[in-house]
């Protein structure tokens, strides 16, 4: 219920409505995906530059997406913080870490090709009741990133199926934007401690089990790259990845060719 009086800003759910509204620098992300994207199909400018702002834009409208998911669906569950702390403005400068949240991702995006998982948005646990909310507040995330894999793929398949027109590199682009959500639904996934997917079922572990889990769950960003970074269990994670973006109908050379074109430095 939201009561509207004179001088005081209005609050709907016990927050004020500001602290609902998409945030200027989300905006600007917003906008400069979409221009980037219509200069890349009508190949204006330099192409290069127009994809990697294309794709470095896009990644980051899905992390704040992401996030967003965590932070309102711990809202609806009944922790109020998250709207107070500004996570519900979509604004990637209220993450917990911005140089890990937002830096280290695009940095791993330009260099390694993955979409690895940023942005934190601290909630509150103590203040949503059940295990099964746990697990949503944790889902919400991934699954927003396997959303937007089907319908990034689906619109690349429709559109290079129809020959709707467009450039090459701009699919190329789109393509690169699908692989890096596919990549980031798997990472979110793995039952990593401190990550999405283990927090899913940490409400579920015995008492034992979850002291075990809480002592390792600060180093899992640390225990992720271990797992990449070794060649038997990275070589089985992007076997996998591989497999499900040939399965969903993915052009390799397509995603690989995106991948080449926002590595301007290299032309």
């Amino acid at each position: 219920m939201a009561y509207d009086r004179p001088g005081v800003e209005p609050e709907v759910f016990g927050v004020p409505r500001a602290a609902l509204r998409p945030s200027p620098v989300f905006l600007a992300l917003v906008a400069l995906f979409v221009t980037c994207g219509v200069l890349a199909w009508n190949e204006v400018g330099n192409v290069r530059l127009n994809v990697f702002g294309f794709v470095v834009a896009g990644w980051l409208v899905s992390l704040c997406l992401h996030e967003y998911a965590h932070a309102v669906v711990a809202f609806r569950a009944g922790d109020r913080s998250v709207a107070h702390r500004g996570y519900l403005t979509l604004n990637p400068l209220k993450y917990t870490h911005p140089l890990l949240s937002v830096v280290l991702p695009v940095a791993v995006v330009l260099l390694g090709g993955i979409g690895l998982p940023g942005g934190a948005v601290w909630v509150d646990r103590h203040s949503i009741p059940g295990r099964l909310r746990h697990t949503l507040v944790s889902l919400a995330g991934p699954a927003t990133n396997v959303l937007f894999t089907l319908i990034l793929v689906a619109a690349l398949r429709i559109g290079t199926g129809a020959g709707i027109g467009g450039s090459e590199e701009f699919w190329a682009g789109l393509a690169l934007l699908a692989f890096l959500q596919l990549t980031a639904s798997v990472l979110n996934l793995l039952p990593v401690p401190g990550l999405d997917g283990g927090n899913m079922i940490q409400p579920w572990l015995n008492p034992q089990w979850r002291r075990m889990y809480d002592l390792f769950a600060p180093f899992g960003f640390i225990m992720l790259f271990a797992l990449l970074w070794n060649p038997r269990l990275g070589g089985w994670f992007f076997d996998g990845v591989f497999a499900l973006a040939n399965l969903l109908g993915l052009p390799p050379w397509l995603y690989v060719a995106g991948l080449d074109l926002i590595r301007f430095w290299q032309s």
